[in-house]
């Protein structure tokens, strides 16, 4: 029996650059309910960006996420006993979603560095085409080009 689906929730914008985006970027870095850390390190990270670019971070942060945002994503479909990888275009909040974890999980790859520097440098990579988190959504949007001949499946 299907139930009625539930509401999104509302997140508020964040209290310095009043943007929900940027709020949730600090729920996605934060970790076991710390969310003052997770705002010292998304705040440091774009006072990195603000110094080393001399632009607003706010609008490179933006365009990071369109750079790193997937159009689309590979999914297993079974189908007469064969799992085939099948195309599939990526829809709403699924693509920003998919972004910041590529984007976090880049930045926490590296070692040796403060996580605010290690996020930072990051999102300029992704601004600038570049980086980790890029090369996920450049290697995601190959398997999805390699299976192709499978979107008759979808």
């Amino acid at each position: 029996m299907a139930r009625r689906k539930t509401p999104p929730r509302l997140i508020h914008p964040d209290p310095i650059y009043q943007d929900v985006i940027v709020s949730k970027l600090i729920n996605h870095v934060m970790e076991r309910g710390k969310k003052s850390v997770a705002r010292k390190i998304v705040y440091g990270a774009f006072a990195l960006i603000k110094e080393k670019s001399k632009k607003e971070p706010l609008e490179i942060f933006q365009l990071a996420m369109e750079n790193i945002s997937p159009f689309v994503e590979v999914r297993s479909r079974r189908i007469g006993g064969a799992t085939y990888q099948v195309p599939v275009e990526v829809k709403g909040n699924r693509k920003f979603s998919l972004a910041l974890r590529w984007l976090l999980g880049a930045a926490r790859s590296q070692k040796g560095k403060p996580m605010a520097q290690k996020l930072a440098e990051e999102i300029l990579l992704a601004s600038k085409k570049e980086g980790t988190a890029f090369r996920k959504k450049e290697d995601v949007h190959r398997m999805a080009d390699a299976n192709r001949a499978f979107a008759h499946f979808a």
